[in-house]
């Protein structure tokens, strides 16, 4: 999928309302938000009329799309913007990064359409798909509209890269309503995570969405003050060469270079410049990094075969001499997506102590990795 090759890159490395208009909130009007670490929405309270904003539906966008949240129990108010009704009850989601955060509130069920549905690991949703009750909706770049329009679900939760995907403009256009889900734009772990309070705005389950996040949120906390009391920072070295000999890997101000941050790490590229990727030619990653003491996500890489069978040189990195390499490509669901893609934008708290046992085991004593394996 177009947003997994994109995360994979840089290693742990949507679509709009019916009207897009920009939002202009009266600064006189008592606002109250829920929202503490994501940027690219908010889920506000106006006086009693909540509203459910996306400020980043896709890269670069300038447009910021708001939605009133109306209970279908109240009678329906003539909002001048898209009303959604709550409890959602029939969804249609496009991504497996939405999968967990639909599951942790109990509302798989209500998913009944889902693009390219192989990548999906999850057992429980899975097990919707194989009986039938996920319907397939083609791939995330070509979507069944057909089938989509038959389905009639009440809400269609897409992303796109970079601009409105054409196909869910014309489900729009038969008047389903369609929300982008920008999660992957987040530029922290926790912002990403946090995207679980736009599902529990959907599904009416806001404050379980917010008991769920806080755990997570405190899970990643405490593990960020357990990695600090260590004296010891390894050096990191991530991702590989992609493509025409450049070695992609995390920009220092990226999400990925925040893990490494957090879990007490010295990250080769912290002071980088860029949220996204670094494009470097590979004399200059092993010039910086041969004696790095670990490797974290050698791009799609899942052996050192393979390594090799790309790049006798990779050979000679330190890491790859003395067996230390991680990769979180060997762990997959039984139709073979990787379990990594799906869950850890959700639980990057456990991404987190994955990090530090890796690096720093004793830390950690009891903990068993959720998401990486060390490269055979």
């Amino acid at each position: 999928m177009i947003k997994k090759l994109l995360v994979f890159s840089f290693w742990f490395l949507i679509l709009s309302s019916c009207k897009k208009e920009t939002v202009k909130i009266d600064t006189s009007i008592q606002t109250k938000s829920i929202i503490k670490y994501a940027k690219g929405f908010d889920i506000v309270d106006n006086n009693g009329i909540k509203k459910l904003i996306i400020k980043s539906a896709y890269q670069n966008s300038d447009n910021v799309f708001e939605y009133h949240i109306e209970k279908k129990t109240n009678k329906l108010v003539d909002y001048k913007n898209v009303t959604i009704k709550v409890p959602i009850e029939k969804i249609v989601v496009t991504s497996t990064t939405h999968i967990p955060m639909v599951e942790l509130l109990n509302n798989e069920n209500s998913i009944i359409g889902f693009p390219y549905s192989k990548y999906v690991s999850s057992e429980k949703t899975r097990n919707l798909i194989d009986t039938g009750k996920i319907r397939e909706i083609g791939k995330e770049s070509s979507l069944n509209t057909e089938v989509l329009l038959d389905l009639q679900p009440e809400l269609v939760v897409g992303y796109s890269v970079s601009s409105a995907d054409k196909s869910l403009t014309t489900v729009q256009k038969a008047g389903i309503n369609v929300v982008y889900n920008g999660d992957w734009l987040e530029e922290t772990p926790l912002g990403r995570a946090e995207w679980i309070k736009f599902f529990g705005v959907l599904f009416d389950k806001e404050q379980k969405a917010d008991s769920i996040f806080k755990v997570i949120e405190a899970n990643y906390l405490q593990a960020k003050n357990i990695a600090l009391k260590s004296s010891k920072r390894p050096t990191i070295l991530s991702g590989a060469i992609m493509s025409k000999d450049i070695w992609n890997l995390p920009a220092g101000e990226s999400f990925v270079a925040q893990f490494l941050k957090d879990a007490n790490l010295n990250y080769l590229w912290k002071n980088t410049l860029g949220k996204g990727s670094l494009s470097l030619s590979f004399e200059s990653v092993f010039d910086k990094a041969q004696n790095a003491d670990f490797w974290i996500a050698p791009g799609y890489f899942s052996s050192k075969e393979q390594l090799l069978s790309s790049n006798t040189l990779y050979s000679k990195f330190k890491a790859f001499k003395q067996n230390q390499i991680y990769t979180p490509s060997t762990k997959k669901g039984k139709t073979g997506g990787i379990i990594y893609y799906e869950l850890a934008p959700t639980r990057p708290d456990l991404v987190l102590k994955d990090i530090i046992k890796i690096t720093n085991p004793d830390l950690l004593p009891n903990y068993k990795l959720t998401f990486f394996e060390k490269m055979q």
